[in-house]
């Protein structure tokens, strides 16, 4: 099962909200929807999103 919990982790540490990935970063709405629910993204999205917080995946997804 993969987990996003080190998603927002990150995105707390960054002082970052979900409001200014969408409004300001161009990221979905509905990919955050999904995130939460904890259902699948892209690869591609994932990239985007450690360019964005500058990170690396594991500060993005965790297998569990």
């Amino acid at each position: 099962m993969i987990s996003y919990k080190p998603f927002y982790e990150t995105l707390f540490r960054r002082d970052l909200t979900e409001y200014q990935l969408i409004h300001t970063h161009g990221v979905s709405a509905h990919t955050l929807y999904r995130m939460k629910k904890g259902e699948a993204i892209t690869t591609k999205t994932i990239d985007v999103l450690c360019d964005i917080l500058n990170c690396d995946v594991q500060d993005i997804i965790i297998h569990i």
